[in-house]
């Protein structure tokens, strides 16, 4: 099979769709060594069904804001793959969301959501609504004339949307509130995310954050190596970067900086427990992450740049796609960085991939290493089958056992020793899974 040829036909069909076509090549680059000798999953259509959507929802969403004023934005959902499960993945609402920022992050969502093992299939949906400087009132009015829309197309059995950036816990509770009075039922796995209080799951806030540290802690430990003492830089401020912090923090790591969209705070002797729950009540405030030192000494914040310049063991890319470039990538091997793991998804470009592998650095992609929550998202949903909640420890420990066989599965077909090839490892693991499952269903 031909990978230039299905990579181009990509972009020949969708010329403006890139961070897709990025997200489509890495896949595809990863598992040409792996389709060379397997001839049952070589065929060209099966990957022209697996990277084209299923179905594409495209619907406006009107809204009064405080001022009386009628607004109007653009919802999505794209449900790309149902051959393992109901469709599953969050819900962005940013400016910056737009039909190609959604494929591909329902792409990504396909090979993570296969790794993890539960029946889940892949989605992804959002809109182009920036609810940073909303009222609490405005952000309820647009939840729920968003789900006024959307609610038809998803359920328990069906599409099971989560949150994403710019859709907290807030943001769930209105969703799922809108939701249970249109479908005059109490279906509580029709969302993921939700408030303990009325079905949701312990530790999922905390999950996609503990859970990158517990691979990244798998990665260490296949090379006799752990947290203790390591020096980590944390890009984003928002829950995965929090909680990533945190759990490092408890592992014996220091954490040296968390960053935003307007530049980076840098903590010379580390962070505390301490400092990040200053930052949750300055959050909670509406307030931003260069105010936390204000609160603090030995703090600086120091706008237009990124976490990367500070020497470190360890990067952890926890805010948002490719924002970790080639340079990025140069400045950390010459500061001595070893280990990249991604919080989020498709934070690191081709190019800077590709300069850190080259220089001996463990990389850790997304599609394996963020896979905590929607691990969680699928514990959610079992207990909500279950009408049975389960404790923090027993969410922590299968979350645990999660990372642990997604990790086992990127040795499986990315070697082991020295140098694992974890891009690999996870592509293929993750591929197997789903493009079984479609071949045994036929051409639907």
């Amino acid at each position: 099979m031909d990978i230039d040829t299905l990579i181009n036909g990509l972009r020949e069909k969708d010329p403006h769709q890139t961070y897709f076509h990025q997200a489509a090549s890495g896949l595809l680059e990863g598992l040409a060594p792996f389709l060379r000798n397997q001839p049952r999953y070589a065929d060209p259509s099966l990957f022209a069904r697996l990277l084209e959507p299923e179905r594409v929802i495209i619907f406006r969403v009107p809204w009064v804001d405080d001022q009386g004023r009628v607004q109007v934005n653009r919802g999505f959902r794209v449900q790309m793959n149902g051959s393992l499960g109901p469709y599953k993945g969050g819900l962005r609402f940013h400016p910056s969301v737009n039909l190609d920022v959604l494929r591909f992050l329902a792409l990504e969502q396909t090979i993570k959501n296969a790794l993890t093992d539960l029946p889940l299939g892949s989605g992804k949906g959002g809109a182009d609504f920036d609810p940073h400087g909303r009222s609490d009132g405005e952000i309820m009015r647009f939840c729920q004339a968003f789900m006024a829309e959307l609610f038809d197309h998803i359920g328990s059995d069906v599409d099971v949307p989560a949150g994403d950036i710019g859709v907290g816990a807030r943001e769930i509770g209105y969703l799922f509130g809108m939701y249970r009075k249109l479908n005059r039922s109490h279906d509580s796995g029709a969302i993921t995310g939700k408030s303990p209080v009325f079905g949701g799951s312990l530790l999922r806030t905390e999950a996609t954050g503990y859970g990158l540290v517990y691979f990244l802690q798998y990665m260490l430990q296949e090379q006799q190596e752990s947290l203790e003492g390591r020096r980590i830089a944390v890009s984003g401020a928002g829950n995965v970067a929090r909680y990533a912090a945190e759990k490092a923090l408890a592992e014996g790591a220091t954490v040296i900086t968390l960053s935003d969209s307007r530049g980076a705070l840098h903590a010379p002797n580390g962070l505390t427990q301490e400092h990040l729950e200053t930052l949750d009540r300055i959050q909670e405030e509406g307030g931003r992450l260069h105010q936390l030192p204000e609160h603090h000494d030995g703090l600086t914040y120091e706008s237009g740049i990124k976490p990367w310049r500070f020497p470190c063991d360890i990067a952890l890319p926890c805010a948002t796609q490719n924002e970790l470039d080639e340079q990025d990538a140069r400045v950390l091997v010459e500061n001595g960085c070893r280990w990249v793991a991604e919080g989020a998804n498709m934070p690191t470009t081709t190019e800077a991939i590709a300069h850190l592998v080259s220089h001996g650095v463990g990389y850790g992609p997304g599609k394996a290493a963020n896979a905590g929550g929607v691990a969680v998202s699928g514990l959610e949903m079992s207990q909500n089958s279950l009408r049975h909640p389960w404790s923090r420890e027993e969410v922590d420990r299968r979350l645990h056992d999660i990372m642990s066989r997604i990790h086992h599965k990127c040795l499986e077909y990315g070697g082991q020793g020295k140098r694992p090839d974890y891009v690999q490892g996870a592509s293929v693991a993750g591929f197997v899974r789903v493009a079984e499952a479609m071949l045994r269903q036929g051409v639907v």
